[in-house]
This record gives structure tokens, C-alpha cells and sequence, in this order.
């Protein structure tokens, strides 16, 4: 880094062209032979309030902070002011946002909780490093170039066992050292696991969260939980250890939230199963090895265990998030499937997934909690940089209800999350099968219409930058864009909050009277 000072006289000096300095927080920039090259034109640059002044404020309404670190650009530093100290820094790895409401009530100083204990803290120190220094490149990367999750990074993953803790605590953790050794897999728990899921959703890359191995999280607990000892034994290491990819495939253009209502077809032939049919908008499906797949038999439905082979294939889907996710359209034209690889009992596939339901919707759940309280941050920090009228935009009364009606969300979905992730806790599966269903629905309602609305007030809050897919704005598009997926995947918000009344009409009392 360059060491020579300078005085804000010497940089005055600097204004016209050919010979252009800026300071930027403390920081003196030589834009000499970079003006022609600016991506806004030349003009801005040679302005009254820019060319050989105190830039700062002109330049944190129009960039980010990570302009200046990118390696093109921070090669034009050629020293600091006399006297001055850098004040805009970014936060170091594990580190936590001082930003109020960037971070829950148990992460900020000062503030209690009755579910996270030290180990959690540490988990989540450390979780918090390893995602930024070794996931967040990627992530940015691949939301933008559309591709999938490079092996370099799922190996790194792996060392982790990253995509193990994300299918919460169980039977599936004896044995393998999590986070370094930082948790114990029989101290493992779903506060855990949700710090881990709330995290992965910090990047502002909807995409890449599905494309962070979903499907394994949504398609291994059928054979973790229905499979035999030979099937878990021959399938689940590899998938874990990232070396196979596995996809749920449920969903059809026949059948959405109605499961029942899925044509996909498995004939009995001999020792095989022949399938036959499509599936729809199947995460992960694009780059997967195995497909854990509902087929309709003349005894009902069955979930089989599906390898890719010449007879399934698959094609992108494009919709409105980065194809990162792998968004597949699966055919299955005649596929032959061992009856080995038959989980659980025939007529007993709608049981199997419906089981796998209540989990996958708390994680989707989760990973909206951690991406709305990121816009939350962005409109925050937005709202005390941007200068709107001569005045801070906080200075507007509108501005100011639109945060406070984005914080009161956040902080209600934070409050109803936690308290399900410690239902959770105290339940056995058999019991979160049978109590958390309705809850759970209404959860993931609130917290995904929650959501949307939240996405709406930030964009109106960084206008044109907030519909811009690059730049200032660039979380906020991301999220207005993409928060409807957290209202269709794993089911139908209207569908799921229809599901939690239904059962709390089933439990009501037949005595309950005004």
C-alpha cells in the first residue's frame, strides 16, 4: 500500500485533465489516466465538488465499497492524506455488523437469549469466517455466471461437513468432526443449523443458496430415514462428501402442491422398476447423479432412488434467479431402477415425503429470515449515505416508516422462527411430525409475505439502483426479484397457511364456546 502523504492542498493542486487527484476516505486516488476510462464517462469526474477534492460523500452515493477494492482500482491509491485515518472499512471475517437490526438480538451487544449458549457463539463466529473467506467469491461469481458450484469449493465444503449440518441434528453426524471440532455432533442441534442457514443467506445470491447443494438437504433424509443399512451404507457417504449430487424430484407441470396429483409412472419388472415420465423445476437437477423420486404404481405411490443413466435426462429451466441453482426439467423415458433402490414401502410414498416437509420448509424459512435482514442493513446503510434534497433520505419521514415497518418484520419473523427451531429441539421427529406441520406452514406464510413486502419498501427506498442488477442497488434487486421463491418452494404459502388453520380447526376443542 502506498505510503506517501499528502495535504488536501496538494490534492487542489490535481484538477484538471491529464492531471486529476481525488481522496476518497482518507485515501488519495491519481485518476490521471483512468478518466477516459470510467464506466460514468469522463464528466463526472472533472466537477467542482470531485476533481482535486475530498470525493467521499460524492463517491459513496454512487458506488460501493467494494469498488475500491477490487485490484483495478486500488492500484490507484498513491498515498493518504496527512493526519486523516480510514473510517469506511469492511467487515473482517467472523466479524459483526454494528449496523442496528443487521444482526439478531442474540448477536448484538448488550442484548439476551435464552436459546443460543457459547457454543453456539462460537459456531457461528467461525461459520461466519469460513463462508466469507472461502463460499462468498463463489457465490458472487456464480450468481452472476450462471454455473455451478465449482469442486474446489464443494471439497472445501466438505472438510466441513457442511452439507451433513444442513440436514440438522441425527444418526447421520456420528462420527464426523463439524466446524474443525468446534461442535460436537451429539451437541449438534437445530439452533445450529439455523445459524447455518440464516448465514448462507448474507451474500445477496438467492440462487446460489439453492445451488449450495439443496438438493442434497431436501433429497437425502428419504434414505437417511426409510432406506436400509445397504442403501444408506452405498448412496449417502459420497453425497455427503460432495463427490455425488442428489436432487429431490417431486414436483411436475401435472402436480405442484398437490403431490397426489404427480403422473409419473413406475411398472414392475422383475427385479427392476420401469419409469416412465417428467419432472419439473427438480434444484440441482442439472448436474445430479441421483434422483429421489415420488412415481405413481397400480399400489399406490413409492419413492425410488433414481440414477442418472442414458434414459434420464435433463435441461435447464430458466427462471427469474441465476440457472446457478440448476433448475432441471427431468425426463425419464423408460428408466430402469433397481427394487433395490426402493425406499421404504410401496404405497407409502406420499408419507415418506410428506415427513420431509416440515424440515425443508423451516430451512427455506430460515434462509429468507437471513436475506431480509440483510436488506434491512443495505436500506439502512443507504438511507444514512444518500443524500436526497440536502438531507439524509432518513431525514423523510416515508423513508423512516418504510424502515420501521422492515425492522418490526424482521424482528417478528426472527421472534416466531426461534421459537419453532426450539420446538424443534425438544421434539422427537415422530412429535415435530405431528405437532409442527400447521405451525411450520404458517411460519414459512408470514415469514415469506414478510418478505416480498419488505422488498417492495427497499426497492421503493433505492429506487432506479434498487431494479439495477449491478452497482448500489444490487442486493435489492436480487431479493425483490427472487423472493417469490421462498413462497413457492417446499409449497404454496396460501396452501401452507390453509394447512396450519386446517389443523388447528382438527384440534380444537368440540366445547369451545364464546
Amino acid at each position: 500500500m502506498p505510503s506517501k502523504e499528502f495535504t488536501l492542498d496538494d490534492i487542489a493542486k490535481h484538477n484538471k485533465e491529464g492531471d486529476l487527484w481525488i481522496v476518497i476516505d482518507s485515501k488519495v486516488y491519481d485518476l490521471s489516466r483512468f478518466a477516459d476510462l470510467h464506466p460514468g464517462g469522463a464528466g463526472v469526474l472533472y466537477t467542482d465538488s470531485v476533481a482535486g477534492k475530498d470525493a467521499t460523500q460524492v463517491f459513496f452515493g454512487l458506488h460501493r465499497l467494494e469498488v475500491l477494492q477490487r485490484p483495478q482500482y486500488a492500484r490507484l491509491q498513491i498515498g493518504a492524506i496527512r493526519g486523516q485515518t480510514e473510517n469506511i472499512k469492511p467487515l473482517g471475517p467472523g466479524e459483526l455488523s454494528l449496523v442496528p437490526y443487521a444482526e439478531p438480538t442474540w448477536l448484538t451487544a448488550g442484548y439476551f437469549s435464552p436459546y443460543y449458549s457459547d457454543n453456539h457463539r462460537k459456531f457461528h463466529k467461525a461459520m461466519r469466517a469460513f463462508l466469507m473467506e472461502f463460499v462468498q467469491p463463489e457465490a458472487v461469481r456464480c450468481e452472476e455466471n450462471g454455473k455451478k458450484i465449482s469442486q474446489e469449493v464443494v471439497d472445501k465444503l466438505s472438510e466441513i461437513n457442511f452439507l451433513a449440518m444442513r440436514l440438522g441434528p441425527g444418526k447421520h453426524l456420528k462420527g464426523l468432526t463439524l466446524m474443525g471440532g468446534i461442535v460436537k455432533p451429539e451437541e449438534y442441534d437445530y439452533f445450529h443449523e439455523l445459524i447455518l442457514n440464516t448465514e448462507i443467506a448474507r451474500f445477496g445470491t438467492r440462487a446460489f443458496v439453492d445451488g449450495l447443494l439443496n438438493g442434497g438437504v431436501i433429497a437425502l433424509p428419504p434414505i437417511i430415514n426409510f432406506g436400509t443399512p445397504e442403501q444408506r451404507a452405498k448412496f449417502v457417504p459420497d453425497i455427503l462428501a460432495g463427490k455425488k449430487y442428489i436432487s429431490l424430484a417431486i414436483s411436475e407441470a401435472f402436480a405442484g402442491s398437490d403431490v397426489n396429483g404427480a403422473q409419473t409412472v413406475a411398472v414392475r419388472d422383475g427385479d427392476e422398476w420401469v419409469v416412465t415420465g417428467t419432472k419439473k423445476w427438480i434444484t440441482n437437477g442439472t448436474f445430479s447423479d441421483y434422483f429421489t423420486t415420488l412415481c405413481k404404481t397400480d399400489a399406490g405411490f413409492v419413492v425410488l432412488l433414481v440414477e442418472r443413466s442414458d434414459a434420464v435426462s435433463t435441461k435447464p429451466v430458466k427462471t427469474s434467479y441465476s440457472s446457478t441453482a440448476g433448475t432441471a426439467f427431468v425426463t425419464f423415458d423408460k428408466a430402469r431402477v433397481p427394487v433395490s433402490n426402493t425406499l421404504g414401502q410401496v404405497g407409502k410414498g406420499i408419507s415418506i415425503i410428506f415427513s420431509n416437509f416440515n424440515h425443508e420448509r423451516w430451512m427455506v424459512t430460515a434462509s429468507s429470515l437471513g436475506a431480509q435482514r440483510l436488506v434491512v442493513e443495505e436500506c439502512l446503510k443507504w438511507t444514512n449515505q444518500r443524500i436526497a434534497f440536502g438531507k439524509p433520505l432518513h431525514a423523510q419521514a416515508v423513508i423512516r416508516a418504510k424502515l420501521a415497518a422492515m425492522i418490526a418484520r424482521v424482528e417478528a419473523s426472527q421472534a416466531w422462527v426461534e421459537n419453532i427451531t426450539h420446538q424443534m429441539n425438544n421434539m422427537s421427529y415422530d412429535e415435530q411430525s405431528d405437532k409442527l406441520a400447521g405451525p411450520i406452514g404458517l411460519l414459512k406464510q408470514f415469514v415469506s409475505k414478510a418478505g416480498r413486502e419488505t422488498a417492495q419498501d427497499a426497492t421503493q427506498i433505492f429506487g432506479g439502483r434498487g431494479i439495477t442488477v449491478t452497482g448500489m442497488g444490487k442486493i435489492v434487486e436480487n431479493y425483490h426479484r427472487t423472493s417469490p421463491f421462498d413462497a413457492i418452494l417446499a409449497g404454496a404459502e396460501d396452501v401452507l397457511g390453509d394447512l396450519g388453520v386446517r389443523q388447528a380447526i382438527k384440534r380444537m376443542p368440540k366445547n369451545a364456546r364464546l
